[in-house]
């Protein structure tokens, strides 16, 4: 169980920054494609690229530092101490010593649809925010279960991942925008004096290479992103079992909160890749199969059966968790 547990984590810490790395790939081209494009050389990628970078970076640095509180206030979160919710605070303080971690500060969402995500830039600046719902149709195990996985989320610095990933997509958007404008307002024509010297041959090639990059590498920057998501969810589960020894207790809660039909009215698509499920269901309007921010349930239970050297779910089972996130 140890080998294929260590394996499994790995496995996943690989794919993220494959994933990651194609991304920062995408970006290169895209920016040195518009440079040239733009610019008819080589430093003109240099000052596009920069600048794009310079203004996803500064957008970034913001919702690095204040995103947790603005989460935290949009989703109607309230802070809970030990006379108002022992036993989860029991449950979280068992977790982070665990994953040797400073406690983080917890929060409840009144909200009956159970589900919870973790917030935060770092291990000393985390919180944790469970809805009620979730208290009151999960056991002891299963909350431990699911405070595994997020507090993994804090020790695997997953916040920190996906915000160094979002600044590149940002800025793949950011590139692609602007020369899609710049071209729309005629700034790709060259002049007369470009086209007699015969030089702009190269330069034109790269500006039909632009076009299309700018129009495809914003929708494949975006799908790798949501990939990126769910590598780390993959790599949170497995975190998690580790943490708990128990992935009986993760997998019951799995199940549990992807089947529940309870709608989290709280959740919006600014927020929705952060919760332990995907809280947007599949015959709500907001439910997309094409950006999804979170793996199928089956699978991730498959994948810590595999832990476990349990056979994966078939028959009835599977066919009631068959395309649930």
């Amino acid at each position: 169980m140890a080998d294929t547990f260590y394996t499994q984590i790995a496995a996943n810490r690989r794919n993220s920054f494959v994933l990651a790395g194609f991304v920062i790939v995408l970006f290169g081209l895209l920016g040195f494609a518009i440079g040239y494009a733009v610019a008819g050389s080589p430093s003109g990628a240099i000052g596009v690229s920069g600048m794009a970078l310079l203004f996803g970076g500064l957008a970034a640095v913001g919702s690095y530092f204040g995103g947790d509180s603005l989460v935290l206030s949009v989703s109607g979160a309230k802070e809970v101490d030990e006379t108002s919710a022992p036993q989860l605070l029991n449950v979280v303080r068992e977790m982070a010593i665990a994953a040797n971690i400073p406690m983080p500060k917890v929060y409840l969402i009144d909200d009956t649809a159970p589900n919870a995500f973790a917030t935060g830039r770092d291990p000393k600046h985390a919180s944790v925010a469970i809805t009620t719902g979730l208290l009151e149709k999960l056991d002891r195990e299963e909350l431990q279960g699911v405070m595994g996985h997020e507090l993994s989320h804090v020790r695997n610095f997953d916040i920190r991942f996906s915000t160094i990933v979002g600044v590149l997509v940002g800025s793949i958007a950011l590139m692609s925008d602007f020369f899609l404008r710049f071209t729309f307002w005629g700034g790709g024509r060259r002049s007369s004096n470009d086209r007699d010297s015969g030089g702009g041959g190269l330069q034109a090639i790269f500006f039909v290479v632009a076009i299309l990059l700018s129009v495809l590498a914003p929708i494949a920057s975006r799908l790798v992103q949501l990939a990126v998501n769910r590598q780390r969810e993959y790599l949170a589960d497995a975190s998690s079992v580790q943490l708990t020894r128990n992935p009986y207790g993760l997998e019951r809660a799995l199940a549990k909160i992807s089947s529940d039909s309870e709608v989290l009215e709280v959740a919006n698509r600014a927020t929705q890749h952060m919760y332990f499920t995907n809280p947007f269901k599949k015959f709500e309007e907001r439910a997309s199969g094409l950006f999804s921010t979170h793996p199928a349930t089956l699978d991730r239970i498959n994948r810590i059966r595999e832990l476990t050297g349990d056979a994966a779910l078939d028959g009835a089972e599977a066919a009631q968790l068959s395309g649930l996130e």
